[in-house]
């Protein structure tokens, strides 16, 4: 079984990287399948109730990929871990099949209880380099998270996001329906992404208007109470002069 996987899992880089040559560079060149064939391995250990070497191995494995994968997380089929280094998968994460992760993801838990901490990923999951998934939440079938996400709450099926906090990305129907079962290299497509100069001038554009449309009401007042402050004076003028003789 374990062999299967491996194989299911080298034939899954072959159709996601199109810089795959052969399975040979794959086995001897990819850092990410040498950490999830390494993590088999543990998991397998795990189970059998050898902790100490199971622990012992997967830091070993840390060592020589970058790629921190914890023997007791529950990884499904053909996982692709792109590049790799820098990723940390925790001990209660769970990971469906068919997910592909860049360098730098956690996922991570924010709790120090024994229960289940780490995120749950569906299946299709992609997750973009650089970002964190951290709680005992779940990412559902066909998620994605753009590059440098901190994601915090659950994220439905099919739904993007990106930012810190992670926020879901409005999609055209056009574009939602092009992106059912088709890989998206780093989890989001170029037009989905929001343009965070582009939004923040906007934010100011919005606030000056807002601005100017108050100032311009704010002269009208003014210019409706200057002629009766003018008629005031006028009247009030010659009097205090009379008074004065």
């Amino acid at each position: 079984m374990v062999f299967k996987n491996l194989r299911d899992d080298i034939d899954s880089i072959i159709a996601r990287d199109p810089a795959a040559l052969n399975r040979l560079q794959i086995v001897l060149c990819y850092p990410g399948f040498q950490a999830v064939a390494i993590y088999r391995v543990t998991h397998w250990l795990w189970h059998r109730n050898l902790l100490l070497l199971a622990r012992f191995i997967s830091q070993f494995g840390r060592l020589i990929t970058g790629i921190e994968i914890h023997p007791a997380a529950r990884i499904g089929r053909r996982l692709f871990i792109d590049h790799g280094m820098g990723v940390v998968i925790g001990q209660t994460a769970e990971i469906g099949d068919d997910v592909t992760l860049y360098q730098g993801v956690t996922l991570g838990g924010t709790a120090l209880h024994h229960g289940k901490r780490h995120p749950t990923l569906g299946n299709e999951v992609i997750v973009g380099s650089g970002a964190q998934v951290l709680g005992g939440f779940t990412v559902g079938h066909g998620a994605r998270v753009g590059a440098n996400a901190v994601v915090v709450a659950e994220v439905p099926p099919g739904v993007t996001v990106v930012g810190i906090p992670a926020r879901p990305v409005q999609r055209s129907e056009t574009t939602r329906a092009a992106s059912v079962g088709e890989f998206l290299p780093y989890g989001t497509p170029c037009e989905e992404q929001p343009d965070p100069i582009a939004r923040s001038l906007c934010g100011l554009l919005d606030e000056v208007s807002a601005l100017r449309a108050r100032l311009t009401e704010l002269e009208r007042q003014l210019d409706e109470r200057v002629p009766a402050f003018a008629a005031d004076g006028a009247d009030v003028a010659p009097k205090r002069a009379a008074t004065l003789r």
